[in-house]
C-alpha cells in the first residue's frame, strides 16, 4: 500500500513540476515590452499578433513559426458629449478679463534681489605630506670579497 501511494505522489509530483515546462507549447499573443516600440518577427511588424509554433530555446526551429496578423482597424474618434452641470449651456470662450483703469493705485515695487554663485580652488600644493624623519642608511660590509680589490688581488 505504501508503494501505491508513492508511485501515485511522485506520478503527481511530475505532473504538477512538468505542467510550466509545457505550458510555452501553446499559442502566444505578442504583447509588446514598450509602448510605440514594436516586436518585428521575420522582419515584420507582429505586435499584437497570435505566434503558433514558436517553442524557444526548447525546439528551436523544429516546428515553422505561424504567425497570425491581427486585424487593421481603422476608428473614427467619436465626438464626446457635452457635459455642462451648472446651466446646460457651453460656457463662453477663455476668460473674463477685465482691464484695469490706468489711474489706479500702484502696488509698492518689490525690492532688488541678485545672488551668484562663484567657485574657485584654493592656492596651496594639492596634496600634503605628513614630515617623518627619513630611515638611517647603514653601509654594511661586503660579503664573500675577502678584501680583494676589482682586479681579483688581495689589498696591501
Amino acid at each position: 500500500m505504501r508503494v501505491a501511494h508513492a508511485v501515485l505522489l511522485a506520478a503527481g509530483a511530475l505532473v504538477v513540476l512538468a505542467s510550466p515546462a509545457l505550458a510555452q507549447r501553446g499559442p502566444v499573443i505578442v504583447i509588446p515590452g514598450k509602448a510605440g516600440v514594436p516586436v518585428y518577427i521575420n522582419g515584420i511588424d507582429a505586435s499584437w499578433a497570435v505566434v503558433e509554433g514558436e517553442f524557444g530555446l526548447d525546439h528551436a526551429g523544429s516546428v515553422p513559426t505561424t504567425v497570425i496578423y491581427r486585424p487593421v482597424l481603422v476608428t473614427m474618434p467619436a465626438k464626446p458629449k457635452d457635459f455642462y452641470p451648472q446651466s446646460g449651456t457651453r460656457p463662453g470662450y477663455g476668460r473674463l478679463e477685465i482691464p484695469p483703469p490706468a489711474d489706479r493705485v500702484l502696488p509698492t515695487p518689490a525690492p532688488t534681489y541678485y545672488r551668484s554663485w562663484t567657485s574657485g580652488s584654493a592656492s596651496g600644493s594639492a596634496t600634503d605630506y605628513a614630515p617623518y624623519a627619513p630611515p638611517t642608511v647603514i653601509v654594511s660590509p661586503h660579503y664573500g670579497q675577502h678584501n680583494k680589490t676589482s682586479e681579483g688581488k688581495a689589498k696591501p
